[in-house]
């Protein structure tokens, strides 16, 4: 009899073994692990999902440099501190240039107070000493104008910067006059005296010298009357005042005509006002208003410019570049000199072929630049440079100005 096999069935699972408090927390702290797993997971997606939908910000567009030339890039950091120093440097021209004037002035009035003390020392000194004082004054005035000339050259370039730049920056917006940078350009490219010997001398005179000069005649008036004696008859003064066999009355005539010369100059170079040194005032907008009656009140302009200074910009050209290459040419002007140009076409008549004109307004002084670049992309073109009487626009002049 085969054995039998007996199944035996399995053993039903008792209740679980009662589990010790260490056990207990081992499992605790699983749960939170992975309930912190679940919410630092489910936070990084919503992280994610935020950050793809939003928008990247756009970034900052890169400083525009003022200029570039030949690969130097020059901020707007290194601009101001440019103008600093070159505003520097002005002040310190200026600043030298007024203590001359100071110098040829005290020299006047030693050789008067000089001339004076020798006329009058004794009763036989001769009298021609103070006209020759008076002459020698007269060549310190000549030179103080001169060295007034310099004195508003490099002063001109200081209260421009002080007018258009520093006190432009310190009323926002900044806006200087549309000019400011050619005159300023145009003063260290070509300087010149931005007032005239007139205006110099004039103005010297009502300053100093007329004084001076008031002092000489009188000493020398004194001179002729109270030395050797004091005198009450005209012939006496006439007698003294004769120079060898220059007899009286020349000499004084010549003396009055001096005189009346000195006055009228001061008197007729009043309304010469171009000096940037001084401070002077100005009635030309009440004036106008008056002569224009009331029509003129509605029509009245704010100026931009600087009242003591006129206009002054660097020659302005049109240049006309015949290439082949106008696409190169064309990029290379906007690109490193900023300035427009115009594609025309044009056929050359005597080989019947096609060429490119562009046409381009600048300045002076970048013309060299556009030579440079031209030759550079295509040393076959053919530059025509031509003078332009004004030019307006972006760059230039503004469109608002009176011509």
């Amino acid at each position: 009899m085969a054995d039998e096999t007996k199944a035996t069935p399995p053993e039903r699972a008792g209740p679980p073994a009662e589990a010790g408090p260490a056990a207990t927390a081992d499992s605790a702290a699983e749960g939170t692990d992975r309930a912190a797993t679940a919410d630092s997971a489910a936070t990084a997606d919503r992280a994610a999902t935020a950050d793809s939908a939003a928008p990247n910000p756009p970034e900052a567009p890169p400083a525009e440099p003022v200029w570039t030339y030949r690969g130097y890039h020059l901020g707007a950091g290194e601009f101001n501190t440019a103008m600093v120093h070159l505003y520097r440097g002005e002040v310190q021209r200026s600043v030298n240039w007024r203590a001359r004037l100071d110098t040829t002035t005290n020299w006047a009035v030693i050789t008067t107070g000089a001339a004076i003390s020798f006329a009058f020392a004794t009763s036989s000194s001769i009298h021609l000493v103070i006209p020759l004082d008076m002459i020698l004054v007269t060549l310190f005035l000549f030179i103080e104008a001169r060295r007034y000339r310099y004195y508003e050259l490099w002063s001109y370039r200081v209260r421009l910067m002080e007018t258009d730049f520093f006190a432009a920056m310190l009323v926002p917006p900044f806006h200087p006059a549309p000019d400011w940078a050619e005159a300023l350009a145009e003063t260290l490219l070509h300087p010149d005296f931005p007032i005239s010997t007139w205006e110099a001398l004039g103005r010297r005179l009502r300053r100093n010298y007329l004084w001076i000069y008031a002092i000489i005649g009188a000493a020398w008036l004194a001179k002729l009357y109270m030395l050797p004696t004091p005198t009450n008859s005209w012939a006496d003064m006439l007698n003294r005042a004769s120079v060898g066999s220059f007899k009286g009355q020349w000499v004084l005539l010549i003396g009055l005509v001096f005189y009346l010369a000195i006055i009228a100059t001061s008197l007729f170079t009043i309304g010469l006002q171009q000096s940037a040194g001084e401070v002077l005032p100005r009635y030309g907008g009440l004036a106008d208003t008056l002569s224009g009656g009331l029509a003129g009140l509605g029509k009245q302009k704010t100026s931009v410019r600087a009242w003591f200074r006129p206009s002054r910009r660097r020659q302005q050209l049109l240049t006309l570049i015949i290439t082949d290459q106008a696409k190169k040419v064309s990029d290379r002007i906007l690109k490193d000199m900023s300035r427009g140009v115009t594609a025309l076409s044009g056929q050359g008549m005597y080989t019947g072929q096609s060429h490119s004109v562009l046409m381009c307004a600048l300045a002076v002084t970048e013309v060299a630049q556009l030579k440079v670049l031209v030759k550079a992309e295509d040393p076959k073109a053919f530059v025509i440079v031509t003078p332009a009487q004004e030019v307006f626009g972006r760059g230039f002049s503004s469109l608002d100005e009176d011509v």
